[in-house]
């Protein structure tokens, strides 16, 4: 359905209270899962992409009880009951092939049209190194099957995964469970969202498990996955959409129950947005971002904030002057390419984007009315880039739903902040 972006008619101010991290509450439900007993999660996502991982361990054996505010999942016996939907999540289809392997029986993915184009020769390679019978007739790509025996021996493995730390992050969480545990070695360059890989260790740790690093090495010993009672933190890359609207507009916007410490790549904001000439401040684990009356551009590698690329393109585009986003070509194999989408998006707002071998080049300062509907590439950073650029440029954007990826409510938030509601 086609969504109208509301326009700001003055600087923008407002509380957003953002529900939690979707890296996060996915991470905690597969830890939960293995555990060796009972675990709570509490303040958890509730989205498209936390229930299809809910319902994928579900098809797994894994008894998940979703309550108003919490998740309570009692881990047992892995046993495949056949099918398992991932949609377009990244975490569903990287995550759980590797607990399939440990399930008896063999279990078959499959997902949105879209995600049959994403990158898992990482994924099945992984598998078959381990031992694990990965039915794809040589597509390399969804749909695909893996026939689980039950365990998994574990052995050195060798990857790279410059197009995703998702699939380093899938080997560590389950590395644990394999008989021998593992070692894995990253064979490409520089890994990107390194963040997200530093979460997945620091989680890890809060069961009982540690994680060796020696270079781009990580080992694992087998050893038992402790329960864990934890809280979500909000989820700050989605917050990170309702703070641009302060940049984009010269106004105030405060986020509640910002982390002192975290693991989030959505945390670097507040450095980002600080270099583009905002005033930021953390009280009282309030953040607040205030917006400059003049944007500066931004030149940074945005290699451990690839998921950020989307909104700070979009405020990038009303700074006058060029800015430079690198680090970032493993953005063309996430939801879409999205580089190529938001340079064709930023060009029909009246905004010239170049693109790099890792990254793109943004001529800001000119946004204009949009001569034609912006699309979302059924990817939700792609949405809410547009709900950026629609406060100061008349714009429609085909499909605002997509952003239940992440953030269920979204469009209901963007139009009261956007009104002074919040």
């Amino acid at each position: 359905m086609s969504w109208k972006a509301p326009r700001a008619a003055s600087p923008v101010t407002g509380l957003v209270s953002v529900p939690g991290s979707k890296s996060i509450t996915n991470r905690a439900l597969v830890l939960a899962s293995l555990s060796s007993g009972p675990s709570k999660i509490s303040n958890p996502l509730i989205s498209r992409d936390t229930q299809l991982m809910i319902s994928a361990l579900q098809a797994l054996g894994i008894s998940v009880d979703v309550q108003v505010d919490s998740i309570q999942v009692f881990p047992g016996e892995l046993i495949s009951s056949g099918k398992v939907e991932v949609g377009l999540a990244g975490t569903v289809m990287r995550f759980v092939p590797i607990i399939a392997a440990l399930a008896k029986g063999a279990t078959s993915f499959d997902g949105d049209p879209q995600a049959r184009m994403r990158p898992m020769q990482v994924t099945i390679e992984s598998l078959r190194s381990l031992g694990v019978e990965v039915q794809d007739d040589h597509r390399n790509a969804l749909p695909f099957v893996v026939v689980g025996k039950g365990e998994v021996t574990g052995s050195d493995i060798q990857i790279d995964a410059s197009a995703s730390s998702q699939f380093i992050s899938a080997l560590l969480l389950v590395g644990s469970k394999f008989k021998n545990g593992l070692r894995l070695t990253h064979t490409g360059e520089k890994l990107p969202s390194m963040p997200h890989i530093e979460m997945t260790i620091s989680m890890l740790s809060e069961h009982g498990v540690s994680v060796a690093m020696s270079g781009q090495t990580f080992t694992i010993k087998a050893s038992p996955l402790l329960p864990v009672d934890r809280v979500i933190e909000p989820d700050l890359s989605n917050a990170a959409a309702f703070l641009a609207a302060a940049m984009v507009t010269a106004g105030r916007v405060s986020i509640p129950n910002w982390p002192s410490s975290t693991t989030q790549a959505g945390d670097q904001i507040r450095s980002i947005f600080s270099l583009m000439g905002a005033a930021v401040d953390l009280t009282n684990s309030v953040l607040t971002v205030t917006g400059p009356k003049v944007l500066k551009p931004l030149t940074a590698d945005l290699s451990a904030v690839g998921e950020l690329t989307p909104v700070i393109a979009a405020v990038c585009a009303f700074a006058p002057g060029v800015s430079t986003l690198t680090g970032i070509a493993h953005l063309r194999g996430h939801e879409t390419n999205r580089l190529l989408a938001l340079s064709t998006e930023l060009d029909k707002v009246g905004v010239k984007a170049v693109g790099l071998a890792d990254g793109l080049e943004i001529f800001g300062g000119t946004v204009s009315r949009a001569d034609s509907v912006l699309s979302s590439y059924h990817d939700h950073r792609m949405a809410m880039f547009a709900a950026i650029l629609g406060l100061n440029s008349d714009l429609v954007l085909d499909d605002v739903e997509t952003t239940s990826k992440t953030l269920p409510n979204f469009a209901d938030m963007w139009k009261q902040l956007v009104a002074g509601d919040l």
